[in-house]
């Protein structure tokens, strides 16, 4: 089946890259093309399905691979699996330095197996969910020699200037382009229109949902009159959108707050399987693996802001970290 192409602008296209048994459904993969070196943003997984959808967007678009160069926004598999795998070796690839130096760590996985038993994801599951996690499976395979870029850098593609904008939050060194001028904003992960982008971390020390708030505040001042995102629709309205982000996370501190009332102490693992969630299950044992793991995490997140706001406070119980309302 043909990948699904379209001009948003000229010499600007949309690919949707499938991501097959994903809730997510597909990646947009931006190609911009002119005559001296085309750019695409961002590129599906590290799979089959997403490298034949994305070599059929490049023939119909006629991309020729020796002059593509690519961005990619983050570090997740869906938008950086196929980075290193179908550029060319003299492609330039952009990317930031706080994700580069996640994905390119020697035991990644390993770290991320011992914090996610300190927060109560059940031991005998955390093998099996990184064994099944799509970053695990589906991210580049061999280190990608990566050209680094910051806030403000500028990248030219034909007709378009875009320059980098740092949004950490769904990821620490997450980065969206902006094409001034033109009013685009390319916002990967930052900020979706049908879907909330998950705000999630593992880390003891990191408050990924206060630079959230912070990055969206700095993009709602910025002129916008389209924003590419990284899955799903476009966007024309972006201040409204953010707006709703926040209040979206507003009411899962509120409701955080609520569970640690009602129950006290309880782990990052408890309190998300209190939380309401759009997900069709009867119970939160019935939840899928990976969702258990994803709401974890956002749990977390939510309660480490709570505790940089004072109102929440943790302890250590058999190894264990569990956090109460202060």
């Amino acid at each position: 089946m043909p990948t699904i192409v379209e001009e948003i602008r000229p010499d600007l296209y949309r690919a949707e890259i499938p991501l097959p048994r994903n809730p997510l459904k597909a990646t947009n993969s931006y190609i911009i093309r002119s005559p001296e070196r085309n750019l695409v943003i961002d590129t599906g997984m590290n799979r089959e399905e997403c490298r034949s959808a994305l070599l059929d967007a490049f023939d119909q678009l006629v991309i020729d691979l020796t002059r593509t160069d690519f961005f990619v926004t983050h570090l997740h598999a869906d938008h950086v699996g196929l980075a290193g795998e179908i550029s060319d070796k003299k492609a330039t690839i952009y990317f930031n330095e706080p994700d580069a130096e996640i994905l390119l760590h020697d035991n990644l996985w390993a770290l991320v197996c011992r914090l996610t038993g300190r927060h109560g994801f059940p031991a005998e599951l955390v093998d099996k969910a990184i064994d099944s996690h799509p970053g695990q499976r589906y991210s580049p395979k061999e280190k990608i020699n990566f050209t680094m870029v910051a806030e403000g850098d500028l990248i030219n593609c034909g007709d378009y200037e875009f320059y980098c904008v740092h949004t950490p939050g769904h990821t620490d060194g997450h980065t969206c382009l902006y094409e001034p001028r033109k009013k685009i904003f390319f916002s990967g992960d930052h900020i979706l229109g049908d879907i909330t982008p998950n705000i999630s971390s593992w880390l003891d020390e990191d408050n990924p949902l206060e630079k959230y708030f912070m990055s969206l505040q700095k993009v709602r001042e910025m002129d916008i009159d389209l924003v590419l995102p990284g899955h799903r629709s476009l966007l024309h309205d972006c201040k409204s959108r953010i707006d709703q982000l926040m209040e979206h996370h507003q009411e899962r501190l509120v409701e955080v707050i609520g569970i640690l009332k009602a129950f006290g102490k309880n782990s990052a693992f408890e309190v998300a399987s209190k939380m309401t969630w759009e997900l069709v299950a009867e119970c939160w044992d019935d939840f899928p693996l990976m969702q258990k793991w994803f709401a974890t995490g956002e749990a977390l997140a939510h309660l480490h802001y709570l505790e940089g706001e004072g109102k929440v406070a943790r302890e250590e119980i058999e190894g264990i970290q569990v956090f109460a309302l202060n």
